[in-house]
Protein backbone atom coordinates (compact mmCIF):
# COMPACT_ATOMS: atom_id res chain seq x y z
CA UNK A 1 0.00 0.00 0.00
CA UNK A 2 1.38 3.61 -0.97
CA UNK A 3 2.35 5.86 1.71
CA UNK A 4 0.11 9.40 1.08
CA UNK A 5 2.10 12.23 1.36
CA UNK A 6 2.34 14.61 4.36
CA UNK A 7 -0.33 17.50 3.56
CA UNK A 8 1.71 20.04 6.13
CA UNK A 9 5.89 20.36 5.59
CA UNK A 10 7.80 22.90 6.72
CA UNK A 11 11.55 23.25 5.56
CA UNK A 12 14.45 24.95 7.79
CA UNK A 13 11.42 27.71 7.76
CA UNK A 14 13.39 31.07 9.52
CA UNK A 15 11.97 34.68 10.13
CA UNK A 16 13.89 37.26 10.86
CA UNK A 17 12.69 40.79 11.91
CA UNK A 18 16.20 43.10 11.60
CA UNK A 19 18.55 41.57 14.32
CA UNK A 20 15.50 39.45 15.99
CA UNK A 21 14.72 36.08 14.81
CA UNK A 22 11.52 35.03 15.39
CA UNK A 23 11.28 31.59 13.16
CA UNK A 24 14.85 29.46 13.57
CA UNK A 25 15.04 27.01 10.89
CA UNK A 26 11.38 25.19 11.82
CA UNK A 27 11.22 21.92 10.14
CA UNK A 28 8.27 19.29 10.57
CA UNK A 29 5.78 17.27 8.66
CA UNK A 30 2.19 16.59 9.38
CA UNK A 31 -0.04 13.91 8.01
CA UNK A 32 -3.67 13.96 6.69
CA UNK A 33 -6.25 13.48 9.37
CA UNK A 34 -3.69 14.13 12.06
CA UNK A 35 -4.19 16.68 15.00
CA UNK A 36 -0.63 18.74 15.69
CA UNK A 37 -0.59 20.30 19.68
CA UNK A 38 2.03 23.27 18.79
CA UNK A 39 2.55 24.57 22.14
CA UNK A 40 5.28 27.27 23.81
CA UNK A 41 5.18 29.79 26.16
CA UNK A 42 4.16 33.70 24.61
CA UNK A 43 6.43 34.94 21.92
CA UNK A 44 7.55 31.49 21.26
CA UNK A 45 7.14 32.00 17.15
CA UNK A 46 4.10 30.10 16.93
CA UNK A 47 2.00 32.62 15.78
CA UNK A 48 4.87 33.92 13.51
CA UNK A 49 4.88 30.31 12.03
CA UNK A 50 1.03 29.66 11.56
CA UNK A 51 1.16 33.19 9.80
CA UNK A 52 3.43 31.69 7.16
CA UNK A 53 1.57 28.50 6.74
CA UNK A 54 -1.79 30.86 5.86
CA UNK A 55 0.25 33.20 3.59
CA UNK A 56 -0.34 36.17 5.56
CA UNK A 57 3.82 36.66 5.96
CA UNK A 58 6.98 35.49 3.83
CA UNK A 59 9.36 33.94 5.45
CA UNK A 60 13.16 34.88 5.43
CA UNK A 61 14.26 31.56 4.61
CA UNK A 62 13.38 28.19 4.50
CA UNK A 63 10.24 26.79 2.89
CA UNK A 64 6.19 25.90 3.85
CA UNK A 65 3.94 23.63 1.99
CA UNK A 66 0.24 22.64 2.40
CA UNK A 67 -0.67 19.88 0.13
CA UNK A 68 1.93 20.78 -2.16
CA UNK A 69 0.80 24.00 -2.26
CA UNK A 70 3.73 26.69 -1.70
CA UNK A 71 2.50 29.26 0.96
CA UNK A 72 4.21 32.20 -0.24
CA UNK A 73 4.15 31.72 -3.85
CA UNK A 74 0.89 30.50 -4.48
CA UNK A 75 -0.72 32.20 -0.71
CA UNK A 76 -4.22 33.14 -2.52
CA UNK A 77 -5.14 29.01 -3.06
CA UNK A 78 -3.48 28.44 -0.06
CA UNK A 79 -6.65 30.49 1.69
CA UNK A 80 -8.77 27.65 -0.35
CA UNK A 81 -6.52 25.14 1.47
CA UNK A 82 -6.37 26.30 5.05
CA UNK A 83 -9.06 27.13 7.26
CA UNK A 84 -7.66 29.59 10.31
CA UNK A 85 -9.63 30.64 13.77
CA UNK A 86 -7.48 33.43 15.82
CA UNK A 87 -8.46 33.31 19.49
CA UNK A 88 -10.29 36.58 19.22
CA UNK A 89 -13.47 36.57 17.64
CA UNK A 90 -14.66 39.28 15.17
CA UNK A 91 -18.39 39.27 15.49
CA UNK A 92 -20.61 42.11 13.79
CA UNK A 93 -23.94 43.74 15.75
CA UNK A 94 -26.98 42.73 14.79
CA UNK A 95 -26.41 40.04 12.65
CA UNK A 96 -27.48 36.48 13.26
CA UNK A 97 -25.91 33.70 12.77
CA UNK A 98 -26.72 32.21 9.49
CA UNK A 99 -26.23 36.10 8.36
CA UNK A 100 -23.01 36.25 9.76
CA UNK A 101 -22.18 32.95 8.10
CA UNK A 102 -23.59 33.97 5.13
CA UNK A 103 -21.72 37.42 4.81
CA UNK A 104 -18.44 35.05 5.57
CA UNK A 105 -19.75 32.51 2.69
CA UNK A 106 -19.98 35.58 0.40
CA UNK A 107 -16.53 36.72 1.17
CA UNK A 108 -14.52 32.88 0.27
CA UNK A 109 -17.20 33.54 -3.08
CA UNK A 110 -19.11 30.55 -2.70
CA UNK A 111 -22.26 30.51 -4.81
CA UNK A 112 -25.98 31.52 -3.38
CA UNK A 113 -27.42 28.30 -3.69
CA UNK A 114 -24.66 26.37 -2.69
CA UNK A 115 -23.64 28.79 0.03
CA UNK A 116 -26.50 27.81 1.99
CA UNK A 117 -26.07 24.28 1.74
CA UNK A 118 -22.56 25.21 3.28
CA UNK A 119 -24.08 26.63 5.81
CA UNK A 120 -26.46 23.82 6.85
CA UNK A 121 -23.86 21.61 6.63
CA UNK A 122 -20.99 23.66 8.75
CA UNK A 123 -23.80 24.25 11.47
CA UNK A 124 -24.75 20.22 11.68
CA UNK A 125 -21.04 19.71 12.14
CA UNK A 126 -20.46 21.97 14.83
CA UNK A 127 -23.83 21.18 16.76
CA UNK A 128 -24.74 24.84 15.91
CA UNK A 129 -28.09 25.00 14.12
CA UNK A 130 -30.11 25.68 17.09
CA UNK A 131 -28.65 29.14 17.13
CA UNK A 132 -29.10 30.34 13.60
CA UNK A 133 -31.54 32.74 14.40
CA UNK A 134 -29.51 34.62 17.43
CA UNK A 135 -28.06 37.46 17.15
CA UNK A 136 -24.27 36.85 17.24
CA UNK A 137 -23.46 39.73 19.70
CA UNK A 138 -26.00 37.70 22.15
CA UNK A 139 -24.17 34.09 22.04
CA UNK A 140 -21.96 32.63 25.31
CA UNK A 141 -18.24 32.48 24.25
CA UNK A 142 -18.81 28.92 23.96
CA UNK A 143 -21.12 29.44 21.32
CA UNK A 144 -19.27 32.18 19.63
CA UNK A 145 -16.78 29.88 19.48
CA UNK A 146 -18.69 26.97 17.72
CA UNK A 147 -19.80 29.85 14.92
CA UNK A 148 -16.07 31.04 14.62
CA UNK A 149 -15.45 27.28 13.83
CA UNK A 150 -18.26 27.08 11.73
CA UNK A 151 -17.28 29.98 9.54
CA UNK A 152 -13.80 28.61 8.98
CA UNK A 153 -15.21 25.56 7.89
CA UNK A 154 -17.74 27.23 5.25
CA UNK A 155 -15.00 26.74 2.43
CA UNK A 156 -14.22 23.10 3.19
CA UNK A 157 -10.26 23.23 4.07
CA UNK A 158 -7.81 20.59 4.02
CA UNK A 159 -6.26 22.30 6.98
CA UNK A 160 -7.58 23.84 9.84
CA UNK A 161 -5.49 26.25 11.97
CA UNK A 162 -6.90 26.90 15.63
CA UNK A 163 -5.51 29.71 17.61
CA UNK A 164 -6.27 28.42 21.80
CA UNK A 165 -9.63 27.28 20.58
CA UNK A 166 -10.85 26.15 24.38
CA UNK A 167 -9.41 29.49 26.12
CA UNK A 168 -12.13 30.73 28.43
CA UNK A 169 -14.30 27.84 28.54
CA UNK A 170 -15.97 26.37 31.26
CA UNK A 171 -15.34 22.48 31.39
CA UNK A 172 -18.44 21.12 29.89
CA UNK A 173 -18.00 23.55 26.73
CA UNK A 174 -14.26 22.30 26.72
CA UNK A 175 -15.32 18.68 26.49
CA UNK A 176 -18.03 19.46 23.58
CA UNK A 177 -15.02 21.73 21.56
CA UNK A 178 -12.40 18.48 22.05
CA UNK A 179 -14.77 16.01 20.51
CA UNK A 180 -15.57 18.41 18.13
CA UNK A 181 -12.36 18.59 16.98
CA UNK A 182 -11.81 14.95 17.21
CA UNK A 183 -14.83 14.53 14.72
CA UNK A 184 -13.17 16.84 12.03
CA UNK A 185 -10.11 14.59 12.21
CA UNK A 186 -12.29 11.67 12.19
CA UNK A 187 -13.34 14.01 8.79
CA UNK A 188 -9.98 13.34 7.44
CA UNK A 189 -9.17 17.36 7.95
CA UNK A 190 -5.85 18.47 9.47
CA UNK A 191 -5.35 20.25 12.46
CA UNK A 192 -2.85 22.23 14.21
CA UNK A 193 -4.03 23.31 17.45
CA UNK A 194 -1.92 25.75 19.80
CA UNK A 195 -2.92 26.12 23.61
CA UNK A 196 -1.67 26.94 26.90
CA UNK A 197 -4.28 24.42 28.50
CA UNK A 198 -2.25 21.02 27.96
CA UNK A 199 -3.78 18.52 29.74
CA UNK A 200 -6.70 19.39 27.27
CA UNK A 201 -4.77 19.24 23.90
CA UNK A 202 -2.70 15.89 25.20
CA UNK A 203 -6.34 14.54 24.77
CA UNK A 204 -7.00 14.85 21.53
CA UNK A 205 -3.25 15.37 19.82
CA UNK A 206 -1.90 12.87 17.61
CA UNK A 207 1.89 14.65 17.84
CA UNK A 208 3.12 17.43 19.79
CA UNK A 209 5.63 20.39 18.49
CA UNK A 210 7.40 22.25 21.25
CA UNK A 211 8.58 25.16 20.21
CA UNK A 212 10.58 27.91 22.50
CA UNK A 213 12.75 31.17 21.16
CA UNK A 214 12.02 30.40 17.71
CA UNK A 215 13.51 26.99 17.83
CA UNK A 216 11.28 23.69 17.46
CA UNK A 217 12.82 21.53 20.96
CA UNK A 218 10.41 18.65 20.06
CA UNK A 219 8.49 16.73 17.79
CA UNK A 220 6.71 13.48 17.78
CA UNK A 221 3.86 12.05 19.58
CA UNK A 222 3.21 12.36 23.15
CA UNK A 223 4.85 8.84 24.08
CA UNK A 224 7.84 9.57 21.77
CA UNK A 225 8.97 12.53 23.36
CA UNK A 226 8.57 11.13 27.22
CA UNK A 227 10.27 8.76 26.25
CA UNK A 228 13.25 10.55 24.90
CA UNK A 229 13.30 13.67 27.74
CA UNK A 230 12.23 11.56 30.46
CA UNK A 231 15.32 9.28 31.14
CA UNK A 232 15.30 11.44 34.16
CA UNK A 233 12.59 10.64 36.56
CA UNK A 234 10.59 13.31 38.49
CA UNK A 235 10.42 12.22 42.31
CA UNK A 236 7.79 13.55 44.44
CA UNK A 237 8.28 14.05 48.07
CA UNK A 238 5.00 14.39 50.28
CA UNK A 239 5.58 16.06 53.65
CA UNK A 240 2.50 16.01 56.76
CA UNK A 241 3.45 19.60 57.17
CA UNK A 242 5.16 22.31 54.69
CA UNK A 243 7.09 23.66 58.27
CA UNK A 244 9.02 21.17 56.79
CA UNK A 245 9.52 22.50 53.49
CA UNK A 246 13.03 24.07 53.65
CA UNK A 247 14.91 20.94 55.55
CA UNK A 248 13.30 18.54 53.10
CA UNK A 249 14.43 20.62 50.22
CA UNK A 250 17.98 20.90 51.81
CA UNK A 251 18.25 17.24 51.92
CA UNK A 252 17.61 16.95 48.21
CA UNK A 253 19.66 19.73 47.28
CA UNK A 254 22.59 17.30 48.80
CA UNK A 255 21.25 14.11 47.35
CA UNK A 256 21.05 14.99 44.03
CA UNK A 257 24.11 17.50 43.99
CA UNK A 258 24.49 21.42 43.66
CA UNK A 259 24.25 21.39 39.39
CA UNK A 260 20.84 19.88 39.30
CA UNK A 261 19.61 22.25 41.96
CA UNK A 262 17.12 24.25 39.19
CA UNK A 263 15.50 20.43 38.77
CA UNK A 264 13.94 20.77 42.39
CA UNK A 265 10.58 22.93 43.00
CA UNK A 266 9.21 23.00 46.38
CA UNK A 267 5.62 23.75 46.82
CA UNK A 268 4.19 25.05 50.16
CA UNK A 269 0.67 25.42 49.61
CA UNK A 270 1.27 21.16 48.73
CA UNK A 271 4.13 21.05 51.22
CA UNK A 272 5.66 19.13 48.53
CA UNK A 273 9.34 18.86 47.18
CA UNK A 274 9.40 17.14 43.24
CA UNK A 275 12.89 16.76 41.48
CA UNK A 276 13.94 15.08 38.19
CA UNK A 277 17.19 12.70 38.18
CA UNK A 278 18.63 9.61 36.79
CA UNK A 279 19.66 8.25 39.67
CA UNK A 280 18.70 4.80 40.12
CA UNK A 281 16.10 2.59 42.45
CA UNK A 282 18.96 1.89 44.92
CA UNK A 283 20.05 5.44 44.83
CA UNK A 284 16.16 6.88 45.33
CA UNK A 285 16.14 4.47 48.18
CA UNK A 286 18.71 6.39 50.13
CA UNK A 287 17.29 9.45 49.55
CA UNK A 288 13.77 8.45 51.79
CA UNK A 289 16.77 6.83 54.26
CA UNK A 290 18.44 10.52 54.42
CA UNK A 291 15.05 12.09 54.90
CA UNK A 292 14.33 9.50 57.67
CA UNK A 293 17.41 9.81 59.27
CA UNK A 294 16.78 13.82 59.00
CA UNK A 295 13.74 13.67 61.17
CA UNK A 296 11.43 15.48 57.99
CA UNK A 297 7.98 13.48 58.44
CA UNK A 298 6.98 12.33 55.09
CA UNK A 299 3.62 11.29 54.23
CA UNK A 300 4.22 9.74 50.94
CA UNK A 301 7.39 9.22 48.53
CA UNK A 302 7.68 8.00 45.21
CA UNK A 303 8.06 8.41 41.20
CA UNK A 304 5.18 10.76 39.30
CA UNK A 305 4.45 9.75 35.65
CA UNK A 306 5.21 12.67 33.53
CA UNK A 307 2.23 14.65 31.57
CA UNK A 308 2.40 16.85 28.82
CA UNK A 309 2.99 19.98 31.22
CA UNK A 310 5.70 18.17 33.11
CA UNK A 311 7.37 17.40 29.53
CA UNK A 312 7.06 20.93 28.33
CA UNK A 313 8.61 22.57 31.45
CA UNK A 314 11.82 20.12 31.17
CA UNK A 315 12.52 21.43 27.35
CA UNK A 316 11.98 24.55 28.08
CA UNK A 317 13.86 24.55 31.08
CA UNK A 318 16.71 22.71 29.42
CA UNK A 319 16.44 24.86 26.61
CA UNK A 320 16.68 28.13 28.84
CA UNK A 321 19.83 26.91 30.45
CA UNK A 322 21.43 26.11 27.11
CA UNK A 323 20.96 29.35 25.67
CA UNK A 324 22.01 30.83 29.03
CA UNK A 325 25.51 28.65 28.27
CA UNK A 326 25.87 29.58 24.73
CA UNK A 327 25.24 33.51 25.30
CA UNK A 328 28.17 33.34 28.39
CA UNK A 329 30.66 31.14 26.20
CA UNK A 330 30.09 33.42 23.10
CA UNK A 331 30.54 36.77 25.22
CA UNK A 332 33.55 34.97 26.61
CA UNK A 333 34.52 34.54 23.28
CA UNK A 334 33.78 37.63 21.60
CA UNK A 335 35.78 39.79 25.45
CA UNK A 336 38.72 37.30 24.49
CA UNK A 337 39.18 38.05 21.08
CA UNK A 338 38.84 42.18 22.10
CA UNK A 339 41.83 41.48 24.37
CA UNK A 340 43.56 40.25 21.65
CA UNK A 341 43.04 42.73 19.10
CA UNK A 342 42.71 45.99 21.16
CA UNK A 343 45.23 45.60 24.29
CA UNK A 344 46.46 49.31 26.50
CA UNK A 345 47.95 51.84 25.56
Amino acid sequence: MQQSSPVVVTENLTKRFGEFTALDSFSLQLDRGRILGLIGPNGAGKTTAISILVGLSQPTSGSAQIAGVDCVRDARKIRQLVGYMPDTFGSYDNMRVHEYLDFFGAAFCIERGERKKRIEAVMETTQSTYMKDRYVEALSHGMKQKVAIARTLLHDPQVLIFDEPANGLDPQARIEMRELLLRLAEMGKTLIVTSHILPELARICDQVAMITHGRLRAFGTLEEIMRDISQERTIEVQLLSADQLDEATRVVREFIGPEKTSQITASAAEATVRFRTVKSETDITKLLALLVTADVAISRFGEVQSNLEDVFLSVAKETDERDKQSQSTLAAATAGRSDESGGTE
